[in-house]
């Protein structure tokens, strides 16, 4: 049996609620899912690359498949491009496009501040509570592209009410990728009105062979 990781989105972490969903219906299959802090205990100095670095280091070059949500479905799709072992990729509301929505949604002015700063107070929705971030996280998230090129079987769920990551960034993607099947719900960015379903579709994809 392959591994199976989940990767959670932006300020979230391992106690999410789609992560202990997904933790419950996959150990009733009998395989266990791993699910890293991707911030390692650090969110206020948090990068893309050393959030790719925690999946790296646990997965050590095993052939895994992976299921990621938000910014966690960006980072299981930029890992894919780069590990031809990866198996199946499962994305729920993937960040695509992530170096360049953040300067479009916070605008200029904000922006600037947060440069200058050099940190910016976000709500840390696992912590409940305002949380430091560092500027790192957009130069580092800049010289990723928006979309990765994987090749991997992949199973991509996203709400057609999402207003925090637009559905056309998962039509445009499934477009140019013929790996991909796209599955636009009913539902906005938290798909959890949908998870019982995304959560047996998903099974059955991920466990298939």
């Amino acid at each position: 049996m392959r591994r199976i990781l989940y990767l959670h989105g932006f300020a979230s972490g391992p106690g999410s609620g789609k992560a202990c969903f997904l933790t419950g219906q996959l150990r009733a299959r009998g395989v266990d899912l791993e699910v890293p802090d991707l911030a390692a205990g650090d969110f206020e100095h948090l990068t893309i690359s050393s959030q790719l670095r925690v999946v790296e280091t646990l997965t050590r070059g095993d052939a895994v498949s992976l299921i990621g949500s938000s910014l966690g479905g960006y980072l299981a799709a930029l890992y894919a491009a780069r590990h031809i072992e990866t198996h199946r990729v499962v994305l729920m509301a993937p960040a695509f496009g992530f170096g360049r929505r953040w300067p479009e949604s916070l605008g200029p002015e904000k922006m600037a501040a947060w440069k200058k700063a050099g940190e910016i107070e976000v709500f840390h929705y696992a912590d409940g509570r305002a949380r430091k971030l560092g500027y790192a996280l957009l130069e580092d998230g800049q010289r990723y592209e928006g979309y990765p090129d994987f090749r991997q079987p992949a199973l991509v769920f996203h709400g057609v009410h999402d207003e925090v990551v637009p559905v056309r960034y998962s039509e445009e993607f499934a477009a140019a990728h013929p790996n991909v099947r796209l599955e636009v719900l009913n539902s906005g960015h938290e798909l959890l009105d949908v998870l019982e379903y995304m959560a047996s579709r998903t099974l059955d994809f991920l466990l298939r062979d």
